[in-house]
């Protein structure tokens, strides 16, 4: 069974949930999210139930109390200090989306306490001219159309099909999302925007897997092969990685064979 707890370090407190006995420690970065992934708890865990007995598994939220500018920079060295407050070393790490861009800071910057590094959905960089879909989000949660919000992210996330039929669901969860919820999520869509790891993947040392799909509709459809090429150029030991088509941004979630092939990466 999950535990959901608050870690205290320096001024702020950063919640996660924690599940699973094994004795590898694995910590999953999750993406941008316009509600706290913490809220999907059992979901989350009932996912990654075949990582429950080899790993013990955390999930790390951003921090409680955002300043009004927070960027991934702020994000990595945030949720290294809670790595180090709980003593976590020798980890393989996950990140999705917005969580690759926090994984790779920490992986490049803190090399001695990362074992693998797998990356979903995430980018080399955001440049500020490739925007659009990031400024369309942060333009519906400034005028508070919660509704307009979860819906264009579940089209934007997912492909066509599962779109349709997740569409009510969307719908009855932005019923429930408060001001302040808006407001956050508008600081954490910023802190992507300008992002760019092209001297991260030159200092990350550790064993790689790179996983995304052709009709990513956030970052573009190219985006995974792009990182895929710039860790070849900066390392001599091969990445992993597996392009996947018809998926969709979220395809660590719609692919039915990732989590498999992200359990063989880190176990391989």
């Amino acid at each position: 069974m999950y535990e959901i707890k608050n870690a205290c370090v320096k001024g702020f407190e950063m919640p996660y949930m924690k599940f699973g006995g094994g004795k590898k420690t694995m910590v999953i970065l999750p993406g941008l999210s316009v509600q706290s992934v913490l809220k999907s708890a059992s979901a989350i865990e009932r996912s990654f139930s075949l990582f429950k007995e080899e790993y013990t598994v955390y999930l790390f939220d951003r921090r409680e109390a955002l300043p009004a500018v927070y960027t991934v920079d702020d994000m990595a060295r945030d949720t290294v200090g809670v790595l180090k407050e709980l003593s976590l070393t020798g980890i393989y790490l996950y990140g999705a989306s917005q969580g690759g861009m926090i994984a790779m800071r920490i992986a490049s910057e803190n090399p001695d306490m990362i074992a693998k590094l797998a990356l979903a959905s995430t980018a080399l960089n955001v440049r500020e001219n490739n925007t659009e879909v990031l400024d369309g989000w942060i333009g519906k949660a400034e005028a508070g159309d919660a509704e307009g919000l979860y819906l264009d992210f579940g089209e934007k996330l997912y492909p066509p099909r599962l779109f349709s039929a997740f569409r009510g669901m969307l719908v009855e969860n932005a019923k429930n999302v408060t001001s302040a919820e808006l407001t956050r999520f508008c600081v954490l869509a910023r802190a992507a925007i300008g992002f760019d790891a092209s001297e991260d993947v030159k200092k990350i040392v550790c064993p790689v897997f790179v996983a995304g799909s052709l009709d990513d509709r956030v970052l573009g459809g190219d985006t995974v092969n792009a990182l895929i090429a710039a860790f070849g150029e900066a390392r001599r030991a091969p990445v992993e990685s597996r392009v996947y088509d018809g998926y969709g941004h979220a395809v660590y979630d719609t692919a039915p064979d990732f989590r498999k092939r992200l359990y063989g990466f880190f176990g391989s």
